[in-house]
């Protein structure tokens, strides 16, 4: 190990004033290393560079004061208190302590010198500061203040702001000593290209900006910080696709055929994006390399059916497919998608769920092992341990964000055999934003269906408040008469089926009084399985107008007669979900209508992701604001796995650097690797990395 990277891996124990305790709070912070301590960034800054006199504070301000100590007494009314009062020659302030020790209060005495910092209010007996953060001085140091800004810390319970202070200054203080604890990774030639500052200078600025730094010189840190750290991911992920670009995987290849069979058997003909798709898909496959691709597509676009002819490719050269859904409504759907287009042509179609049990689940399992079933659907069941495949060779997995990196990798890993890995198709009606893309999924090729079938018009949107609901009522009267049918759909603050389905029963019941004529059905999580496919065949079929139900018909449905749904209380829920929702009407002909029913009065946050789903349909649109307003982790799917949480990047904010990160990625892989596992071991620390999957 090299002295650089001995020295980047110091622990803060080895700070002097470290003791059991600290490094335990520490801890809680992920702060392990000296360098985790120099990212540890200031959530804000104070300004104690300049001295006010105590004759010119007013209520509101905050403001850095001293003064002598003129008297100090305990006060019991209304609420024990230890009052202080403190003059200047100027004027005079009282400090107000409410939690207060004796040795505080000893040495509180008359012609005790303080210097205070905190925010004036308005007091019984005058201009108060109530637990301000103060120190006694030396008469030889009145008036001398900070020269730079004071750093205030995200914290944890019992760490206080000084001790991180402290920290932070010793840790700067060892980097002047030993330069490797931040070396520099990036070539200089790269840097001065950017324009970028160096590392040390950064971290120095945003730990102590100078009174009056501009805000754009401590932007241009920030930046140079969240570049290397966006840096360290890029080079994990473009590390593990490098990896799995040298890895074998079977040659899958549909003959045309049987190709043109299974299109013809269709009832619809594959739309200009779909066809594009198939033939990226069909060129991967037929490499010897696994292929990695992401097809993203509008709800409605028509993923399926593409993943569908992939699925036959793999069976035609004697492998099985993995089709994962995020729930068993949407794998119930696509179990019924593959058994009607793929059993005609002679393929065994296997289900497999969480709630199988006892025979059914060992005779799947055994066929899912001895490889008679050759498409096998379900959910996260399929990654457990139990589930042997005896030839996978394509995984497909559906609303990718839903399950995470590792869930994704942890079912390619079944399909290890003689050396050979499966193929991999992730498909998602989430559109990931380029940003994202371009990070959270940099080890896939995409694919973009961007073409939605003839005769799908967008979705009418509007946003009404929950005063109007008898105006909503009647026009699902109308709509109804006119042979048309329609989702009502409930929604929870509380992740609680049971009060989803009380909501739901309740709705019901009430619409049911308010139009006695339309023939209303119910689904909701806490039904059985059977229950719930009855209701929704039901609704399929016709005899059932309207459907109330909880999101569990987010994914799943498509009935396309339906071209009303009804959201109540949509300000719950967020962007992509609502989007998702909208996307179970407009599958028909004609004109599709989606009413978000709000309850008012609607927060600013609401108002707004509501009237971006009323402005538009473009998914990538909406994608992209969901990202400002929510941030990666749900997004990429990765909140349950605890992978990517940026210490200083931001998205929403620094995506503009991606362009950068990715060319400069390339050029350290190809020019510079001996700086590779550095920055990987400097941002990802003890985090789980792609290429240790």
């Amino acid at each position: 190990m090299s002295l650089s990277e001995a020295t980047d891996s110091l622990k803060v124990a080895s700070l002097k004033g470290v003791g059991a305790k600290t490094l335990e709070r520490l801890g809680k912070l992920n702060l392990h290393k000296v360098h985790d301590l120099l990212f540890h960034l200031p959530s804000r800054y104070e300004n104690r560079t300049a001295l006010m006199p105590l004759g010119s504070v007013r209520p509101g301000d905050q403001a850095l004061v001293e003064g002598q100590v003129e008297l100090t007494e305990v006060i019991a009314r209304a609420r024990r208190s230890l009052v202080c009062r403190i003059s200047d020659g100027t004027g005079f302030l009282y400090l107000r302590f409410f939690h207060f020790s004796g040795d505080q209060l000893s040495r509180l005495k008359p012609g005790a010198r303080l210097r205070c910092f905190g925010e004036a209010r308005e007091g019984y007996y005058g201009t108060e500061m109530v637990h301000p953060d103060y120190q006694h001085i030396a008469d030889e140091d009145a008036g001398n203040v900070d020269q730079s800004l004071t750093p205030v810390y995200p914290s944890t319970e019992g760490l206080h702001q000084k001790t991180l202070r402290s920290l932070v200054e010793r840790a700067l203080d060892l980097c002047l000593e030993n330069s490797g604890i931040l070396h520099e990774w990036i070539p200089e030639e790269q840097l001065s290209a950017l324009g970028f500052p160096t590392l040390f200078d950064s971290v120095r600025l945003l730990h102590q900006p100078p009174a009056g730094a501009a805000a754009e010189l401590l932007g241009q840190a920030q930046q140079r910080l969240a570049f290397e750290e966006l840096l360290a991911h890029h080079l994990s992920v473009s590390r593990f696709r490098n990896h799995m670009r040298q890895q074998a995987a079977p040659v899958l290849r549909l003959p045309d055929p049987v190709s043109k069979q299974f299109l013809d058997s269709l009832p619809f003909a594959l739309t200009g994006a779909q066809n594009r798709v198939i033939q990226e898909i069909a060129t991967d496959l037929a490499a010897a390399k696994p292929m990695m691709r992401l097809v993203q597509g509008d709800v409605g676009s028509g993923k399926t059916v593409v993943a569908a002819w992939a699925a036959l490719a793999a069976l035609s050269s004697d492998s099985q497919v993995a089709f994962m859904a995020p729930t068993e409504l949407l794998a119930e759907q696509h179990y019924r998608s593959f058994s009607h287009w793929l059993e005609p042509l002679g393929v065994q179609v296997a289900y497999l769920a969480g709630k199988h049990k006892g025979q059914i689940r060992r005779e799947t399992l055994e066929a899912i092992a001895d490889g008679r079933a050759g498409a096998v659907l379900g959910t996260h069941a399929l990654f457990q341990e139990e589930v042997k495949f005896h030839r996978l060779g394509l995984v497909i997995i559906d609303e990718q964000h839903r399950f995470g990196v590792h869930q994704r990798l942890a079912l390619r890993e079944k399909g290890v055999r003689d050396g050979q890995y499966p193929h991999q198709l992730i498909m998602t009606a989430t559109p990931i934003p380029r940003t994202l893309a371009m990070l959270g999924y940099a080890d896939l090729d995409v694919s973009v269906i961007d073409e939605l079938p003839p005769g799908r018009n967008p979705v009418k949107t509007s946003v009404i408040p929950s005063t109007r609901r008898s105006e909503v009522i009647g026009r699902i009267d109308d709509w109804v008469k006119g042979r048309r049918q329609v989702y009502w759909v409930c929604t929870l603050i509380e992740e609680s089926e049971v009060l989803e389905r009380e909501a739901a029963e309740n709705t019901a019941i009430a619409l049911a009084g308010a139009l006695p004529k339309v023939r209303i059905g119910l689904v909701h999580g806490r039904m059985k399985p059977v229950e719930k496919e009855e209701v929704m065949d039901s609704f399929k079929s016709g005899s059932v107008d309207l459907l109330v139900a909880t999101t569990v018909i987010e994914v799943g449905m498509d009935v396309p007669n339906a071209g009303l749904m009804v959201i109540e209380n949509p300000e719950r829920l967020g962007l992509a979900q609502l989007h998702q929702l909208r996307g179970r009407v407009g599958r028909g002909p004609g004109d599709s209508f989606c009413v978000l029913m709000y309850q008012p009065p609607l927060t600013p946050g609401a108002k707004e992701r509501l009237g971006i789903l009323r402005e538009t349909s473009d998914g990538f649109v909406i994608a992209e604001k969901d990202l400002e307003l929510r941030g990666p982790g749900e997004l990429l799917g990765i909140r349950q796995t605890g992978q990517v949480q940026f210490r200083v990047a931001d998205l929403a904010r620094d995506g503009e650097l991606l362009d950068q990160v990715k060319a400069t990625a390339e050029i350290l892989l190809d020019s510079h690797p001996d700086a590779v596992e550095p920055l990987l071991k400097r941002w990802l620390a003890d985090g789980v990395r792609y290429a240790e999957v």
